[in-house]
């Protein structure tokens, strides 16, 4: 994976935990809406991290 792809990545993960964060003195649902997102960017960055370490691999051979 790139550097500029896993600082997209993990600049987006902080904003949104940062969000959660904010957001617990607001509401339960944001704090939720928030939390999955959070959890959904970080996942997506594993996924997209496998599939071009996978894609790499496969052209090696």
């Amino acid at each position: 994976m790139s550097k500029s792809l896993s600082m997209f990545f993990a600049v987006l993960s902080v904003l949104l935990m940062s969000a959660t964060a904010v957001s617990i003195s607001y509401s339960g649902w944001f704090v939720l809406l928030f939390g999955l997102l959070s959890l959904f960017s970080i996942g997506a960055g594993f996924i997209v991290k496998a599939r071009l370490r996978r894609k790499a691999d496969h052209k090696q051979d």
